[in-house]
């Protein structure tokens, strides 16, 4: 969708998925080898008392959920800014469901604008995770 077409409050709902333990630790061994999310008997000495996702691995799952049907879709030139808050841990056999909302656009140049867009995800039906992404998006008639 052309920045014209995008308006503060379009909504998207992402479609619920369950957090697969062995995917989420071999994201964890590869891109966040911290002990909380690869070894088990140390996760269960932890406050959260088992293995727990890491917060990327969440936002990644969330994150392709979204750009399957994102608001600039084909006229998407690029992200700019990224802002993540992890409110929870979030476990294997997780349920992960979400929203995207655009809140705020602002012109950029007479080619582009740029839209950011609040992702929340809860994990069982609590927060357990908030993005704020800004994105660059064409304009109608850019060339």
């Amino acid at each position: 969708m052309y920045f014209e077409h995008i308006n503060v409050g379009d909504c998207i709902s992402l479609p619920p998925l369950k957090v697969d333990k062995d995917d989420m630790v071999a994201f964890a061994k590869r891109f966040n080898p911290v002990p909380m999310h690869i070894d088990e008997e140390y996760a269960k000495t932890t406050r959260a008392g088992a293995l727990t996702s890491s917060g990327l691995y969440t936002f990644a799952l969330m994150w392709a959920e979204y750009v399957a049907d994102d608001f600039g879709g084909e006229q998407t030139i690029a992200g700019t800014s990224m802002k993540l808050d992890f409110l929870a841990p979030v476990f294997a056999g997780d349920t992960l469901e979400g929203k995207a909302t655009v809140t705020d656009k602002r012109e950029r140049n007479a080619y582009n604008g740029i839209f950011t867009v609040k992702i929340e995800v809860s994990a069982n039906g609590k927060p357990a995770l908030t993005a704020f992404v800004d994105t660059v998006v064409k304009r109608e008639g850019e060339r």
